[in-house]
């Protein structure tokens, strides 16, 4: 059975190998572990038999913008809907904080396209790019889309809280 839940510090570990598994291949930024435990609190985990098997964070940028980052699930276990299940609970948080729009900076537009975002440019987003990517490697050479979509003002019934665990079947 799969539960998406809040990452705790014991998931740090999981989430470093995961996510810079992808940076290695270029399509996700590295994050150090430091960074990692520093913003743990914005992460969901989807957990399977015991095992941290995907992750997202959602960083606020301003009371109504925020951004899907780190998303990714194990190697393998692709296709098998937990992005999507994490982005749709990433988004259910963003709805009951009121946010007005989320965003994300992907080398896998269609995958946000399937979720209901569209293409803009990443100009749209000065607070983004000078906290991170003018620090970011890739700067000059970036071949991330900008990705975007706008949310309700109030959460709609359909969402629980993100604070607690849900079970999913997948």
């Amino acid at each position: 059975m799969l539960k998406l839940r809040r990452a705790e510090l014991g998931d740090v570990p999981a989430l470093f190998e995961m996510i810079n598994h992808y940076a290695a291949q270029g399509i996700m930024l590295r994050r150090t572990l430091t960074e990692l435990y520093e913003c743990v609190r914005e992460f969901l985990v989807a957990e399977e038999d015991g095992k941290v098997v995907g992750c997202g964070a959602l960083k606020f940028y301003a009371a109504d913008l925020a951004e899907i980052r780190s998303l990714c699930v194990a190697p393998g276990l692709e296709s098998r809907g937990l992005g999507r299940a994490l982005t749709e609970r990433l988004l259910g948080e963003g709805e009951q904080y009121g946010l007005k729009t989320v965003f994300a900076l992907t080398v896998a537009p269609d995958f946000f396209q399937k979720c209901g975002f569209r293409e803009m440019a990443r100009e749209r987003f000065p607070a983004k790019i000078w906290r991170d990517c003018l620090r970011c490697e890739r700067y000059f050479h970036c071949n991330e889309k900008t990705m975007v979509i706008d949310l309700p003002v109030s959460p709609p019934d359909r969402n629980e809280p993100c604070a607690e665990e849900s079970e999913i079947t997948a």
